[in-house]
C-alpha cells in the first residue's frame, strides 16, 4: 500500500510539473488576427518558434523612419496574416531590449529580418504595404510553380512583381530545375509552362523548347537558355541572371553581390541619370551580354560620391572611369584604358574587357571599406550615443561662447540631419528601403 501511494505521489508530481511547463508555454500565446505583435525579451523567442515566418521589425520610439515605416506595417499585416501559409509581422523596441539588438547586430533602425524557420534573414525588399505584401509571397509561394495555359503564365509574372528575377521553363519538366529552385528561392521566382501558344513564344522572344527564360522586369531585360539542362551549364545560366546585365550601384544592391564570386566591372559616371550616360549604360549592357563571366555595375558620382572616391573617381577626375573590382580590398586598372571618352564608346570598352583579360593591369586597393565593409559600415548604437553626447556638448559650448540662444529641436530631427548629411544623399519624396537611422 505504502509502495502504491509513492508511485500516485511521483505521478502526481510529474503532472504537476507538466502542467507548471504548459503553463509557460501557454502564457506564450499569440493572437492571429492579423495584428503586429508586440515582442520583448520574454516572448521573442518563443514568437521565433510558433511561426514559420515572421518579419520582425527592429525599432526605436525616437526614429522618425520607424515611425513612418509603423502603418504600413499594420496594414500589411492582416493580408499577409490570411495567406496559405501566414506570414506574421512583429516588432521589438531593440533600443530598450538592447540584448536582442545586440544578438541579432542590429546596428541602425529599422531594420527587418524575415525569420524562415527560426533562421533570420535580412529585408532588402520594399517598404510600402502593397509592395511588402507583394514581395514576401515569395517565399510562401510553391519552389516551381506549374503554369498549364497562357492566362496562367501572365498571371504569374504579374503576381510575381519586378523585384526578384523570374524563370519561367518551356517545355521543361519541373524535376529538371525543382533542385536549383530550392537552393536559389530565397533569390528568384521559378516555374515551369506545360503548354502554351505561339503567341507566347513570340512575346518571350524563344523559337523552340525546351528553353529557359530569365526576365527582369523593373530593367526590361529577358535572357534564353535552350542548354544543356544538366551540371554546372544550367546552374550558371540562373547565377549569372540574377542580376540585370549593368546593375546600379548603391548599398542595396552591395549586399546582393556579397553571394557572387565573380569580379565586377564598375563604371563611374558623373550623374548616372544624365542622358549621357544612360547612353553609355545601354553599351555596358551589350558588353555583359557578352562576358557573363563578370558583372558590371555602375555609379554616379552625384548618387555615391564617397563609394566612388574610394577608387579614385570624383569630380577631378576624368569621367567616365572603368574599372575591375575584386569585392575585396583590391582593384584593377587597364593600361591605355583609364578613361571612356565619348567618341566610339562601344569599342574602348571592349578594348577595356580584353586588356583586363590579357592581364595589361595595374593593381591598386581601394581608399575605403572593402565590399563586406561597405555592408557594414553602419556605426554601432553605443558608438552613435557618445558621438551624439560630445557633438551636444559642443554644439552647448559653442552656443555660449557666441552668446547666442541655443537651437530648440526634437532629438529624433537632429538624428535625422546628421544621419542624411553623413550619407550625402539628396532629399527625396519616397521612404526607400535603405533608410535607416543610427
Amino acid at each position: 500500500m505504502e509502495g502504491r501511494l509513492s508511485v500516485v505521489g511521483v505521478g502526481v508530481a510529474t503532472l504537476s510539473i507538466f502542467a507548471l511547463l504548459f503553463s509557460s508555454v501557454s502564457s506564450h500565446d499569440f493572437p492571429t488576427d492579423g495584428t503586429v505583435l508586440e515582442l520583448h525579451d520574454s516572448n521573442f523567442d518563443s514568437a521565433i518558434s510558433a511561426f514559420d515566418f515572421i518579419l520582425v521589425d527592429f525599432y526605436a520610439p525616437w526614429c522618425g523612419h520607424c515611425k513612418r515605416l509603423a502603418p504600413e506595417l499594420d496594414a500589411a499585416a492582416p493580408v499577409l496574416g490570411s495567406l496559405k501559409e501566414p506570414i506574421v509581422i512583429a516588432k521589438v523596441n531593440a533600443d530598450k531590449f538592447t540584448r536582442l539588438a545586440v544578438k541579432y547586430d542590429i546596428d541602425g533602425f529599422p531594420t527587418l529580418k524575415l525569420f524562415i524557420h527560426g533562421v533570420p534573414m535580412d529585408y532588402y525588399g520594399p517598404r510600402k504595404a502593397d509592395l511588402l505584401v507583394r514581395f514576401l509571397k515569395k517565399f510562401v509561394a510553391p519552389d516551381v510553380s506549374v503554369l498549364v495555359s497562357d492566362s496562367a503564365i501572365n498571371s504569374f509574372v504579374e503576381a510575381a512583381g519586378t523585384h526578384f528575377p523570374i524563370y519561367i521553363g518551356f517545355g521543361l519538366n519541373e524535376s529538371m530545375i525543382s533542385n536549383l529552385a530550392i537552393q536559389y528561392k530565397k533569390k528568384a521566382w521559378f516555374s515551369v509552362a506545360k503548354d502554351f501558344s505561339e503567341d507566347v513564344m513570340v512575346a518571350y522572344d524563344f523559337d523552340k523548347v525546351p528553353a529557359l527564360v530569365s526576365l527582369h522586369p523593373s530593367f526590361n531585360e529577358h535572357s534564353v537558355f535552350y542548354g544543356p539542362f544538366d551540371g554546372e551549364f544550367l546552374e550558371d545560366f540562373i547565377k549569372q541572371n540574377l542580376f540585370p546585365l549593368a546593375l546600379p550601384i548603391n548599398y542595396d544592391t552591395l549586399k546582393l553581390l556579397k553571394d557572387d564570386d565573380r569580379k565586377i566591372v564598375l563604371t563611374f559616371l558623373d550623374d548616372e541619370l544624365d542622358e549621357k550616360s544612360k547612353k553609355l549604360i545601354g553599351l555596358l549592357k551589350a558588353a555583359a551580354s557578352a562576358n557573363r563571366d563578370l558583372v558590371f555595375g555602375f555609379v554616379g558620382i552625384k548618387q555615391w560620391g564617397e563609394f566612388a572616391d574610394s577608387f579614385g573617381a570624383n569630380k577631378k577626375t576624368k569621367l567616365p572611369k572603368m574599372v575591375v573590382w575584386d569585392g575585396d580590398d583590391q582593384y584593377f586598372e587597364v593600361f591605355g584604358s583609364e578613361s571612356i571618352d565619348e567618341m566610339d564608346q562601344g569599342s574602348q570598352i571592349t578594348r577595356f574587357i580584353e586588356g583586363y583579360k590579357e592581364g595589361r593591369t595595374v593593381q591598386k586597393k581601394i581608399g575605403g571599406p572593402s565590399l563586406i565593409g561597405y555592408i557594414n559600415s553602419l556605426i554601432g548604437i553605443r558608438t552613435v550615443y557618445i558621438i551624439v553626447f560630445v557633438v551636444a556638448v559642443m554644439m552647448i559650448i559653442q552656443s555660449i561662447n557666441k552668446e547666442e540662444p541655443l537651437p530648440i529641436g526634437s532629438g529624433e530631427d537632429q538624428t535625422d540631419q546628421a544621419w542624411s548629411s553623413s550619407l550625402n544623399a539628396e532629399s527625396r519624396e519616397e521612404y526607400r528601403p535603405g533608410d535607416k537611422e543610427d
